[in-house]
């Protein structure tokens, strides 16, 4: 829509572009591409989140400010020494265009950088302008547990639930206009400016296969659509040293299916597919899977995608690991220090961990999900408010 505009909110702007791989147009051209060539636009910066603007940085590895080679064009690096633009890196600048493609799931950091670049662009006067993109789980589906203020941080920096069912773009809005979601002076609040651009022929409906569009890799373990499903469904998952759910393999290799093939040390894979089909996950399948390094696993697929629910997987490999736990103790009773605080600013419930610790391999989990359904259809209502698409 912005093209389609004749790029008309940036004409005479000089424009700073926040973007990664999958920041592309409708026909595989990159943004910055698009921005640097666009009549009447000065493209005089770029910045970059986790994994980079090339997305070839792993996971939780500071990123350092350089130079495009393509460009000449200077890259800021909001994964390094800052995580929020300062001012001498927004000077000259006079309109901030962030191009992320979320997943749609609260642990996933760009949410985390855009909202660290509201507050920075606020308070310096610098517009933002969010060109929003498709949610790959549609717009329709929340579901999980939802955020403790207590374990707020960079993996879950919105108090949603874990897919909230929101847009980017849309995400920005309820930001910029609900008390308390951004870091600002009153007056910094007042001042700020924020643009989204629309999708055009998006609803709330479409998953990513409905959109026809061909999905680019967001960072190096979401390669694909299947792993941006997989993540909410096994991402939360299980921290202890038994299960693997796909990013790597029980035997160290990294794995073809990020998030999706699970395996559980010292248990054959019939073994935990049988367990897992008997729990009659609501629109799973679950089917054995052996791959080149001569390992075997239990590839997880969506079988039902209105009965799904993104998150219950994760809570029922939890479980198991009571269940299964070689030495017959708990083994969330020894996440202490360090472990425990990544992992519950992931799973965002305290309550529910406790839960888990006191009760094992006993645990309800059912009635977790419930209450937390329950919650997550509060908000579903709430955030309507800044809805920009219909059903």
């Amino acid at each position: 829509m912005l093209a389609a505009g004749g790029f008309a909110q940036l004409r005479g702007q000089r424009v700073a572009l926040l973007t990664h791989p999958a920041g592309v147009n409708r026909r595989g051209q990159k943004s910055i591409d698009v921005l640097r060539h666009a009549r009447g636009v000065n493209l005089v910066k770029l910045f970059g989140p986790e994994h980079g603007i090339y997305g070839d940085v792993k996971a939780a590895v500071a990123v350092q400010n350089n130079t495009d080679p393509r460009t000449g064009l200077p890259v800021f690096s909001l994964y390094g020494k800052h995580r929020k633009p300062t001012p001498e890196m927004l000077d000259g600048v006079d309109t901030l265009v962030v191009d992320l493609q979320d997943v749609g799931a609260r642990t996933y950091t760009y949410v985390s950088c855009m909202k660290l670049v509201l507050e920075a662009c606020f308070e310096a006067g610098v517009k933002v302008l969010v060109l929003d993109r498709p949610n790959p789980l549609g717009g329709l589906k929340v579901d999980g547990p939802g955020m403790d203020k207590k374990w707020m941080s960079y993996v879950g920096s919105f108090q949603v639930p874990y897919v909230h069912g929101l847009t980017i773009g849309e995400l920005a809005l309820a930001a910029t206009r609900t008390a308390g979601w951004l870091e600002l002076s009153p007056a910094a609040r007042r001042a700020g400016r924020l643009e989204v651009v629309k999708m055009s022929g998006w609803r709330r409906w479409m998953r990513w296969r409905d959109t026809g569009l061909r999905w680019l890799a967001t960072s190096p373990r979401i390669p694909s659509v299947e792993a941006a499903e997989g993540y909410p469904m096994t991402g939360l998952g299980c921290e202890t040293d038994d299960f693997a759910h796909g990013v790597k393999t029980i035997g160290g290799a990294e794995s073809l299916h990020p998030f999706r093939l699970l395996q559980y040390k010292g248990r054959r894979a019939s073994d935990l597919e049988r367990v897992l089909r008997a729990r009659n996950i609501a629109g799973l399948g679950f089917s054995p899977m052996r791959l080149k390094s001569g390992e075997n696993g239990v590839y997880v697929s969506i079988l039902d995608w209105a009965r799904w629910r993104p998150t219950e997987l994760n809570f029922h490999m939890m479980q198991l690991a009571c269940l299964w736990e070689p030495r017959r103790t708990n083994p969330f009773l020894t996440f202490v220090g360090n472990k425990k605080s990544l992992f519950l600013k992931h799973l965002g419930c305290e309550a529910f961990f406790d839960d888990l610790c006191k009760r094992g391999a006993e645990i309800n989990i059912e009635q977790w999900l419930q209450a937390w359904q329950r919650d997550a259809l509060a908000f579903q209502q709430w955030s309507k408010n800044y809805w920009l698409y219909k059903s």
